[in-house]
């Protein structure tokens, strides 16, 4: 069951294939066995899944009609709130703080479906983190050659799915930590539309730009979780108040119907030839040969950073204070240079945001999904520092999002799509317009089913 789809697991649990139980001590040997050299959890909370397991066998035995993901096997990156932790949000001043009162939003809804949480994931400090290295817990390391990053700042979560460990994961994204992990790992990754998926009950980082999403093996499975997670919420005043829309009835439409374009220029700057080549079998695959250029996207970018770093800062102003020495050195330096940036350059970035948004915006009445490399090259190695982006070495840390930051600055629903590359994967990203997460996940099935895109098992 290692590699067992969530649909298939919860299938056999629910008929009484096999019990709850049984999945999970199997989950459960897994990470003792491969954790050590992963590093993916922090936090395995065993008792508590063997007591969700057993309870869900026993209503099973009773008769009971167990929910769409049963007896499922889930870990959380860990920022969410778990009952019993402290949310440590990859800090090391965090985990002293009371331990939560109760579970995240997310995680409710999924044990609420059936699923198993089985503990929490390593990740980047506080969010600010595109490697997967924490100096506190160490680096989470990358299934496909444990001498390469994760990435992150769901580090944790990409290891762990792409390890087999759990076959769904939950982390965040709010410059692309969900989809920097997708393509170093090798999965299939959700970033949904900015305000769709609760983030109550986890540790911010960006309030404008966190986005809650999700990792697994493959596209049903991404579908089925988002599904069980979607509506509105009291305590996130971001969600927004939309009628559901389910993913999973829509996966075999297929893309007949849909307009689909490759983007270009900044797009095309600085790829690897790995993942340029890519992007063109995604695109070959669909059969599309249209481009379309987003406007003004090397700036989008930079109002990314200004609106990241003064938003972030501004959240930690008295931990700086108090406990600088407790910072990871590279994420303190940051924050603290944040807490600088002028007033009126903040502004100016906010404003060209909302100018950024509609311009984009007005590109998807010509087009249903635009095709874009997730990152400009593979995983990198564990504490490497610099990388050549279009014949220019580059500073690693601060250049691995240049595709993903234009697209979360603005919340679009992005799937990150791996391709199985020898001999480590990448990805690309589908996105779609604001709400249309459904629209990503058929291209994202239609390429899967072509056998164009697929979660590569590592050799482990």
């Amino acid at each position: 069951m290692n590699w067992a789809s969530a649909s298939d697991i919860a299938q056999t649990v629910a008929n009484g294939e096999r019990s709850a139980i049984a999945v999970t001590e199997a989950a459960l040997a897994r990470i003792k066995s491969l954790n050590r050299k992963l590093n993916a959890f922090t936090d395995v909370t065993a008792e508590r899944a063997r007591g969700k397991a057993k309870a869900l066998d026993k209503a099973r035995s009773e008769g009971a009609r167990l929910g769409p993901l049963a007896g499922v096997p889930f870990a959380v990156k860990n920022l969410f709130d778990i009952e019993g932790l402290p949310t440590r949000a990859g800090s090391k001043i965090n985990r002293r703080r009371k331990p939560a009162e109760r579970d995240a939003t997310l995680i409710a809804r999924l044990e609420a479906a059936g699923a198993v949480l089985l503990g929490g994931l390593n990740m980047g400090e506080y969010a600010y983190d595109f490697t997967g290295e924490n100096v506190h817990d160490g680096a989470s390391r990358n299934p496909h050659d444990l001498t390469c990053m994760t990435g992150g700042s769901s580090g944790g979560s990409g290891g762990a799915v792409a390890g087999g460990l759990v076959p769904l994961a939950l982390g965040s994204d709010t410059n692309g930590s969900i989809r920097v992990p997708s393509s170093f790992c090798g999965i299939f990754g959700l970033k949904p539309t900015y305000g769709r998926l609760w983030r109550a009950h986890t540790f911010p980082f960006v309030a404008s730009l966190d986005h809650l999403g999700l990792f697994a093996r493959t596209v049903r499975d991404l579908a089925l979780a988002y599904d069980v997670m979607q509506g509105p919420d009291a305590d996130d005043p971001v969600c927004a108040e939309r009628a559901l829309e389910p993913a999973l009835a829509m996966l075999d439409r297929g893309t007949a119907d849909l307009r689909i374009a490759v983007a270009s220029g900044y797009f095309r700057k600085g790829l690897s030839p790995e993942v340029r080549d890519a992007v063109a079998r995604v695109a070959q695959a669909l059969g599309v040969s249209r481009e379309i250029e987003l406007p003004e996207v090397e700036r989008a970018r930079s109002a990314a950073y200004v609106i990241t770093a003064t938003e972030g800062s501004a959240l930690h102003l008295d931990r700086l204070r108090t406990r600088a020495n407790d910072f990871d050195p590279a994420v303190r330096d940051r924050l603290i240079a944040g807490a600088i940036v002028p007033a009126p350059l903040v502004n100016q970035a906010q404003k060209f945001r909302r100018w950024y948004r509609e311009r984009v915006l007005e590109l998807f009445q010509n087009v249903d999904v635009i095709i874009a490399p997730a990152t400009p090259c593979t995983a990198p190695k564990i504490g490497q520092q610099t990388f050549v982006l279009d014949g220019v070495e580059m500073p690693l840390r601060p250049n691995i999002g240049i595709y993903t930051q234009p697209i979360s600055f603005i919340g679009l629903p992005v799937v990150a799509v791996p391709l199985a590359l020898s001999p480590l994967p990448t990805a690309v990203q589908i996105i779609a317009a604001p709400w249309r997460e459904d629209v990503a996940l058929r291209v994202a099935h239609a390429l899967e089913q072509a056998g164009a895109a697929s979660a590569p098992r590592p050799n482990i």
